[in-house]
């Protein structure tokens, strides 16, 4: 007779759950091409710095998130099989991991500069204390999850340049006006499953309707003019050419493809098209600025 029962996660997968290094990965490597925006030179030392403690600050952020919203994430399918509504992990536990991984994280990127160690800590506490309590509130929570999620960029800037200004505030304004069709795309996709925990995260208040799959198409098309902050500095102090400016309309356009046909169809299908765009735009966008950097 065959066992069918599926094998129960290891410690380490019950981890990486917790942090969702994967989601990780993606946060991290906008911090690190918005490092290579300001680095003059490439140093390891730094690179791993923010590398490492940009990882660690992310898994505790979304540790803390899972401490938070854990009976929620019991209510819903995609989350109901993470290690706290399971118990295979105890609070205690997530907690510890959270707040060791937290505090290596913020002393790392301290060691690279008080800036940007305050820009850690802005985007944990932001994270944690404002974003995720206001979710099963308001759908105004995803305007305020875009304010850490639009960071990562900015801090690996200000990393490398020991500065603020209005160059990694450009850098900011991309990644901040993405969050919003990135973030409905998913929350159009998981809609039912959302709603199972109160979580009303679409723009309006009927969900799948004609005024929230407008607006995402809205939302969409600024994404263009916010690309090309970098290159429209005053002063001739544009941080990126032309071959970026071009790269950038040409997919911010095709973004907008996937945006377009939601906006049509109202159709699950079109949300998860888009939601997959997005993970491929942000990274075409970002690293052509990079490249365009480079004489």
């Amino acid at each position: 007779m065959t066992d069918t029962t599926a094998p129960t996660p290891s410690l380490f997968k019950d981890i990486a759950v917790l942090f969702k290094l994967r989601l990780g990965t993606f946060v991290v490597l906008s911090a690190v091409l918005g490092w290579f925006m300001g680095a003059e030179t490439i140093a390891l030392v730094p690179f791993l710095k923010l590398t490492i403690g940009g990882y660690l600050l992310t898994g505790a952020s979304n540790g803390f998130n899972q401490i938070i919203e854990r009976s929620n994430d019991a209510k819903m399918g995609r989350t109901a099989g993470r290690p706290l509504p399971t118990g295979r992990m105890s609070v205690r536990t997530a907690a510890t991991l959270s707040t060791v991984a937290g505090a290596i994280g913020l002393a790392a990127l301290f060691d690279l500069g008080v800036r940007a160690g305050l820009l850690g800590l802005l985007a944990i506490s932001s994270y944690v204390l404002a974003y995720t309590p206001l979710k099963s509130r308001t759908g105004f929570s995803v305007l305020v999850g875009a304010i850490p999620g639009a960071i990562p960029p900015m801090l690996g800037y200000v990393a490398a340049t020991h500065r603020f200004g209005i160059e990694p505030g450009t850098l900011f304004a991309v990644q901040f006006m993405w969050q919003f069709p990135h973030f409905w795309a998913i929350a159009w996709v998981a809609h039912e499953d959302y709603l199972k925990a109160g979580y009303r995260m679409l723009p309006f208040k009927e969900g799948r309707s004609a005024a929230s799959a407008r607006q995402i198409l809205l939302y969409t098309m600024l994404c263009i003019p916010a690309s090309l902050l970098p290159w429209a500095l005053p002063g001739g102090d544009a941080m990126v050419g032309n071959v970026a400016f071009a790269v950038a309309i040409l997919a911010g356009l095709g973004f907008c493809v996937p945006a377009y046909q939601l906006w049509r169809s109202r159709a699950v299908e079109d949300a998860r098209k888009l939601m997959f765009a997005s993970f491929l735009y942000l990274p075409i966008v970002q690293l052509t600025y990079v490249l365009d950097k480079i004489p």
